[in-house]
């Protein structure tokens, strides 16, 4: 078995541990999507990870979601997270940059303008907003000769986020934001070369990762996906077949790796597993669901073949999570209600442990 604390060869980075701090939202970017001191603080307090992967960036203006979140595509943007990925690596640190287009999650109130997606049709559930939560908006379906322009603003965003000092990228395919949107059965209606069949469903995905890869190397490359998740209300259907396809074809271009979320079973996650052969993440709870990932989860998914795991939560109150997994220390827990207020209560105000004086 695969030891969570033993160091790992990822591309050209010797990761010290197996320990990834995973994606989470925290809304704490700046007017204009610009990364702070704050966010270099936090990042930093969290490089003993063997790989940090920042919250999600979005690489436009469109492909915003969330209001308060940071980009990567204008050059302040860039010049703006240069302190956060020094203060990583100064700490002895690596960081991707987590690229997340949310398509059809996102409000005019936020962007100021309509969301695109696969199809015209409405994601589920309230999106976040400038002003509140609001009910999601009919997002406008992509044509044809527009849906490669999207696929290429990953590959873009890449770029800067090299230039902003990121070890490289991972594209985020998962949670029902705009890759999940076109592999899923029912917000992706399209009838051309982009949906229907498996393999028209999966050639977004393919086409952003390529791009990617064609842009700052397979091996500063990595992508995240959420197989049978229903987030937003995107429905995977032939779930199996879906993803070990796509698996088929991303394999081709070397990827860094592969990241999954535990949002189908596990018998499915294993052969998927078995169908991937480079390096795999695995977070093993269902993301924002009732448990947090702890170190027997790590432990079971790194002897069903895991490379790496992705600990989420455990790392907003733990900034030393890895030293409280190496030493058996009890894991702190975290308070909801600050992940989305912004500041820096709840997020810079979690301490190392605290040793009783003999």
């Amino acid at each position: 078995m695969s030891n969570l604390l033993h160091h790992y060869q990822l591309g050209e980075l010797v990761l010290p541990n197996r320990v990834v701090m995973a994606p989470m939202t925290r809304v704490r970017a700046a007017a204009g999507g610009l990364a702070t001191p704050s966010m270099a603080t936090y990042y930093a307090q969290r490089a003993t990870a063997g790989l940090i992967v920042s919250e999600g960036v979005q690489p436009s203006l469109i492909g915003q979601s969330n209001p308060g979140t940071p980009g990567l595509h204008t050059d302040e943007q860039v010049a703006s997270w240069l302190p956060v990925t020094d203060a990583v690596h100064a700490n002895g640190g690596r960081i991707f940059a987590q690229i997340m287009h949310g398509g059809r999650v996102s409000h005019p109130d936020t962007t100021g303008l309509q969301p695109i997606g696969p199809s015209a049709v409405p994601a589920l559930g309230d999106v976040f907003t400038p002003t509140g939560l609001k009910p999601p908006p009919m997002p406008r379906a992509l044509a044809t000769a527009e849906v490669p322009e999207h696929a290429q603003s990953y590959a873009q965003a890449a770029r800067r986020a090299v230039d902003a000092g990121f070890n490289g990228v991972e594209l985020h395919g998962a949670n029902g934001y705009l890759i999940s949107q076109f592999l899923s059965s029912n917000a992706n209606l399209r009838t051309d070369r982009y949906g229907g069949s498996v393999a028209n469903r999966i050639r977004f995905a393919v086409e952003a990762a390529s791009a990617t890869v064609q842009a700052i190397g397979g091996a500063r490359t990595g992508i995240r996906l959420s197989p049978g998740a229903s987030f937003w209300g995107v429905e995977d259907t032939e779930v199996r077949a879906l993803y070990t396809e796509l698996l088929t074809e991303l394999a081709g271009l070397d990827l860094a790796y592969v990241h999954f979320e535990a949002t189908t079973d596990e018998e499915v996650l294993v052969a998927l597993r078995r169908a991937w052969p480079g390096t795999l993440i695995m977070n093993p709870t269902l993301p924002m669901g009732p448990k947090q990932t702890g170190r027997a989860d790590a432990d079971h998914w790194l002897g069903l073949g895991a490379d790496l795991i992705g600990f989420g939560r455990a790392f907003i109150a733990n900034p030393d999570l890895v030293e409280r997994l190496r030493t058996g220390l009890p894991i702190a827990p975290d308070d909801p209600a600050t992940y989305y207020q912004g500041g820096d209560a709840g997020y810079l105000t979690y301490s190392a442990y605290q040793h009783a004086a003999a």
